[in-house]
C-alpha cells in the first residue's frame, strides 16, 4: 500500500517529486497529461494520486470527477496540487471527492503529511469494502447436507489459526468462497483477502504479479506502470488466496516455497527484501500428489501448503442443497436486475436435482441468472423454463426418457431452447439471432411470441 501516481506537465516537478518519494519507500509513477494518467489508472492500481488542476489537455477538476467514478475494487485517493491555488478551487476539490489541496511551490514537510494521511484513509477505506464483502460472502457456503455442515464445522474450527490451508475440488465448487469464509472467521479478519488465480496469468508474467517489480524492471510499453507491487506485498498482514496452485511452473513453485519460508522475497529488480506477514490459503482442482509423481509438483512446497487439507465435494454428492442454493441465487439476481418477487415452482427445484452438474454450483448460479434474464415478464420460474439439457439429463436420471408429456411439447421445448441460446450468443440481438437461425427478423418474432420468448435487444 505506496503507489503513487504523479500527474503534473512539469517535468522537473514530477523528478523532484519521484526522487523525494522514492527515498521514503513510495513506488511511484508519473504522467504529464490526463489522458496518460487515466489510462495508466485503467491499465494498474495505485493508493494515491498527486493530480495538478492546469493540464494541457484537460481540467485536471474535470479528471478528478472521472477517477473518481471509476469502476474499481481500487480507487485512489486524489490530492490536488496547483500553482494558482484559491479557496474556491480547493472547496471545489474537495466537493468532488479529493482527499485534500496542496498550494505549489509544494512543502515537502507537508506534502509527506498529507500523503501518508491519505495512504491511511485509502487502506481504511479498501478494509472496511473487504469486510463488508467477507460480511456477504458468510452466508455463500450454503447448504443443510452432511458434507457442507461438516464443512462450516472445519471452517470454524481451523480459521482462527495461521495455519496454511489446501482446497481441493472441481473447478466450479467455490473453492475462493471456502477461502474467503476462512478469512472472515480468522484472526485477521479486519485485514485485506488477495486473490490470485495462477491459471490465468501467462508464465512470463506470474512472478511480476506474486512478487512485483521496481523501477525499470517491468515489461515496457505505454499503459505499464514503472513499479507494481506483487500480491504477497499487498496480502500483507492479511490473506493471500492462490488458486489453482497446482498450475504453477516448476521454477515459480522454487520461489514460492522460499517466499513461505522466509516470509520475505525479492521484487523484480529490486536490492532489499521485503519482510511480510501473509496467510496463504491454496486450492487446486487437481491430485497435486500424482502431479508430485508426475514430476510437475514439488513435494516440498506440497508439503508446506497441505498443513490443513480440506475437500469441497462436487454438486452432484450434494444435491438436496439445490433448492437452497437456487433460491439464493435467485434472490441474489432478482435483486440486481429489479425483480426481488420472482420465486421458482418445486417442480422445476425437483428437475433441477435430478441433473448431473459437470459445473458444480457456478453452473447453477449462471442458469438461474440465465433463465431470469431471458424471461423478464415471468414472475415464477417453472419446469418449462429450464433449458433442455437440463429435462434431458433429469429425464436419464429418472429413467423414464424424455420430461414430456406430447410430442408437440418436447417440440416446442427444444426450439425455445435453441432459440434462447442463439439469443444468448448475439447477447439479445434479435436481428443477428434470426440471421443466425436462417429465418426472417419478423418470422423470428412470431416463433418468440408463440414460444413465451421474450428479450430485450
Amino acid at each position: 500500500m505506496n503507489h503513487v501516481l504523479i500527474v503534473d506537465d512539469e517535468a522537473e516537478i514530477r523528478e523532484s517529486l519521484e526522487n523525494i518519494l522514492r527515498e521514503e519507500g513510495y513506488i511511484v509513477t508519473s504522467a504529464a497529461t490526463a489522458g496518460e494518467a487515466l489510462e495508466l489508472l485503467r491499465d494498474a492500481a495505485y493508493d494515491v494520486v498527486l493530480l495538478d488542476i492546469w493540464l494541457p489537455d484537460r481540467d485536471g477538476l474535470d479528471a478528478l470527477t472521472e477517477i473518481r467514478q471509476m469502476e474499481s475494487a481500487h480507487v485512489p485517493e486524489v490530492v490536488i496540487i496547483s500553482g494558482h491555488g484559491t479557496i474556491e478551487a480547493a472547496v471545489k476539490a474537495t466537493k468532488l471527492g479529493a482527499y485534500d489541496f496542496l498550494e505549489k511551490p509544494l512543502s515537502l514537510a507537508r506534502t509527506l503529511i498529507v500523503l501518508k494521511n491519505a495512504m491511511k484513509a485509502r487502506q481504511m477505506r479498501e478494509d472496511n469494502q473487504e469486510f463488508s464483502r467477507q460480511l456477504a460472502v458468510k452466508g455463500t457456503v450454503t447448504g443443510n447436507s452432511v458434507p457442507m455442515k461438516a464443512l462450516r464445522q472445519q471452517i470454524k474450527l481451523m480459521a482462527p489459526t495461521n495455519g496454511r490451508v489446501l482446497i481441493y475440488g472441481e473447478s466450479g465448487t467455490g473453492k475462493e468462497l471456502i477461502g474467503r469464509a476462512m478469512h472472515a472467521e480468522s484472526l485477521r479478519k479486519d485485514r485485506v483477502f488477495v486473490e490470485l488465480n495462477c491459471a490465468a496469468i501467462p508464465e512470463d508474467y506470474i512472478e511480476t504479479e506474486l512478487f512485483g517489480y521496481r523501477h525499470g524492471a517491468g515489461p515496457a510499453g505505454p499503459g505499464s506502470p514503472s513499479e507494481k507491487r506483487g500480491t504477497f506485498e499487498r496480502a500483507d498482514g492479511g490473506t493471500l488466496f492462490l488458486d489453482e496452485v497446482g498450475d504453477m511452473s516448476l521454477k515459480t513453485q522454487a520461489k514460492v516455497l522460499r517466499a513461505l519460508d522466509e516470509q520475505r522475497f525479492l521484487p523484480v529488480g529490486a536490492s532489499n527484501p521485503i519482510h511480510v506477514d501473509v496467510r496463504v490459503i491454496a486450492a487446486t482442482n487437481k491430485d497435486l500428489e500424482e502431479e508430485i509423481a508426475r514430476g510437475n509438483f514439488r513435494e516440498d512446497l506440497f508439503y508446506r501448503l497441505n498443513v490443513i487439507p480440506f475437500f469441497v465435494p462436487p454438486l452432484r454428492d450434494r444435491k438436496e442443497d439445490i433448492p437452497l442454493l437456487a433460491k439464493e441465487f435467485l434472490r441474489e439476481f432478482g435483486q440486481q436486475y429489479g425483480r426481488p418477487r420472482v420465486e421458482i415452482s418445486d417442480d422445476a427445484l425437483a428437475t433441477l436435482k435430478q441433473y448431473h452438474w459437470p459445473g458444480n454450483v457456478r453452473e447453477l448460479r449462471n442458469l438461474v441468472e440465465r433463465v431470469l434474464i431471458l424471461n423478464p415478464k415471468v414472475q415464477r420460474i417453472e419446469k418449462k423454463h429450464l433449458p433442455v439439457l437440463v429435462f434431458r439429463d433429469a429425464g436419464k436420471a429418472a429413467g423414464r426418457g424424455e420430461e414430456f408429456a406430447t410430442l408437440l411439447e418436447a417440440r416446442e421445448a427444444y426450439e425455445r431452447d435453441y432459440i434462447l441460446k442463439k439469443l444468448d450468443e448475439c447477447h439479445g440481438n434479435v436481428s443477428r439471432a434470426a440471421e443466425g437461425l436462417g429465418l426472417e427478423r419478423s418470422h423470428l418474432y412470431r416463433k418468440m411470441k408463440a414460444l413465451g420468448v421474450s428479450v430485450k435487444e
